[in-house]
């Protein structure tokens, strides 16, 4: 079976990580995590985009080189990911030179295949989008709007891309492949993003008058190339895309990777770079459009209902919040109260609820309860027994039928709707306890089968959900296994589930709580 192949958009290294970064990592890492939990080889890429304009002007005003900049804000991406347990395969950094060898042949082989041509132009300039703009981009009264930063009157020669030959393509190949984008409804932003590029050629070079910070163009060297033109080219120059051909060894076989099976990306990167800029360049290069990879578009992450930005000082640092409720808290809360590809909602008081409540609440207290009965009442020692009934039998059906309804959901990119699908067998769980009262049980000698099954069942369904939920909360569930004394096998997959993980004398370890206590955030 080919590899899943799983990328996020790199990272902007022109400023520190935010809650959006973290939730479009700990997407991608659970994605990458299941499919792993299925059974599959995993590729999973992320990385740093270093290069552009805006880099060059904040690496000057700090009075430091553009390299020992975007290595010291790069730190700051590779300790956050780590904190938060993100669990990559290659890391792509657009500095390296494996990557710069890779763009240049790209650029080479459009140059001499004519797709790219020289001209003169004039026109206003986004220095923060760092793009040309058109008339298209006015607003009603004729202005740019903020959204596009300083914009700025230029007049210059560069090197252009033949994007408007592959316009029609494209609209056709958007319109006969509906799972091109997900969500699908995006694709309608798209479509109308292109009757605006119609007729349009772009800049794919800038001239090291004003920009040094750049790869050099192979047949032009006064002039470095398009940060985006650079960037989006990540997606296959690690993965292995000309390898034999530049001299890159050590990289994935492309031929066995490609093509990729989702880029996770935000909603305000998909047009245009994701879905217009990037499809056609691929298609520029030959790659046939079945080799057109997937667009997981996220939405955003507001804050009541406003989106975060500097200016409103509402942005989110995800070191925070993780130091307050764990990484497994933050990871948590991110995959079960966004619905992949729309919009949600920041609040510190759902955020408490969601650790309080959900994690310690009602995981956390099923395993502790399960675990100090087990060892109150038989030295935590097991034992299935010969007792059964209609409780029982109820509970194990909820376990043997949320892995199915788990595994769908997750596959469809409904990762809020897996989890609670793995959560009913928590919610069964507690409410198996309340309804066969074990300390009651274990007053009444008669009642000691009773008493075995029901401390089984408990202990069983915790080593089943502690399977489903690994993907989500990873350092949880590893100590959760550690406190049943259970180590699944090294490439244990979803289908190896089945009642009787646990055998019979086996043999519980100590109860610690999982989810420390919390201090209760202020808004």
């Amino acid at each position: 079976m080919k590899p899943y192949y799983i990328t996020t958009a790199i990272d902007y290294t022109n400023g520190a990580p935010h809650i959006g970064h973290a939730y479009e990592k700990v997407l991608a890492d659970v994605m990458a995590r299941f499919q792993r939990l299925q059974g599959r080889e995993v590729f999973f890429l992320t990385g740093v985009d270093q290069y552009g304009q805006k880099v060059q002007k904040s690496a000057e005003a700090a009075g430091v080189t553009p390299t020992a900049f975007v290595e010291a804000t790069t730190v700051k991406f590779l300790a956050l990911w780590e904190k938060l347990g993100i669990k990559y395969d290659g890391w792509a950094a657009t500095t390296d030179e494996k990557h710069r060898r890779v763009v240049q042949a790209i650029l080479q082989k459009l140059h001499d295949n004519g797709q790219l041509y020289k001209k003169s132009y004039q026109g206003f300039y986004s220095e923060r989008q760092e793009q040309f703009l058109t008339d298209k981009e006015r607003d009603a009264e004729g202005n740019f709007g903020p959204e596009w930063g300083t914009v700025v009157e230029l007049h210059e020669e560069n090197w252009f891309f033949k994007l408007s030959d592959h316009v029609d393509w494209l609209r056709e190949f958007i319109k006969s492949h509906p799972d091109f984008i997900f969500p699908a409804f995006r694709a309608n932003d798209v479509l109308n993003a292109l009757e605006n590029t119609v007729g349009q050629d772009l800049s794919i070079s800038r001239p090291k008058e004003r920009l040094t910070w750049g790869i050099p163009l192979p047949f032009d060297d006064r002039y470095v190339t398009y940060v985006w033109f650079d960037a989006l080219t990540n997606y296959i120059s690690f993965a292995g895309y000309l390898a034999d051909e530049v001299g890159n060894p050590g990289l994935p076989d492309f031929s066995k990777l490609w093509p990729c099976e989702a880029h996770v990306i935000g909603k305000d990167i998909l047009v245009p770079a994701h879905a217009i800029y990037w499809p056609i360049m691929l298609h520029a290069l030959g790659f046939p459009d079945e080799h057109i990879p997937q667009l997981i578009v996220h939405g955003w992450w507001n804050v009541k209902g406003q989106k975060m930005s500097k200016s409103l000082g509402n942005v989110i640092d995800p070191n925070q919040v993780s130091d307050l409720v764990t990484a497994d808290g933050l990871r948590y809360y991110l995959m079960r109260d966004i619905a992949t590809g729309y919009d949600a909602d920041s609040n510190t008081e759902r955020l408490h609820m969601a650790y309080s409540k959900e994690l310690a609440g009602g995981l956390g207290n099923l395993l502790n309860r399960t675990i100090n009965m087990a060892q109150k009442y038989r030295s935590g020692i097991l034992t299935p027994g010969s007792y059964d009934d209609e409780i029982n039998v109820a509970l194990r059906q909820t376990v043997a039928s949320a892995p199915i309804a788990y595994a769908s959901k997750m596959n469809a990119w409904a990762i809020h709707d897996g989890i609670a699908e793995a959560w009913k067998i928590i919610d069964h769980a507690n409410k198996f306890v309340d309804t066969t009262l074990p300390f009651k049980l274990a007053k009444d000698p008669e009642q000691a089968a009773r008493l075995d099954s029901v401390l089984y069942h408990l202990a069983e369904s915790l080593a089943h959900i502690s399977i489903l939920l690994d993907p989500i909360i990873p350092t949880a569930t590893r100590k959760l296994r550690e406190q049943l004394n259970w180590i699944p096998a090294e490439k244990f997959t979803l289908s190896d589930l089945h009642w009787g993980l646990l055998p019979t004398g086996h043999q519980l370890g100590t109860p610690t709580p999982l989810f420390p206590q919390l201090i209760l955030l202020a808004e």
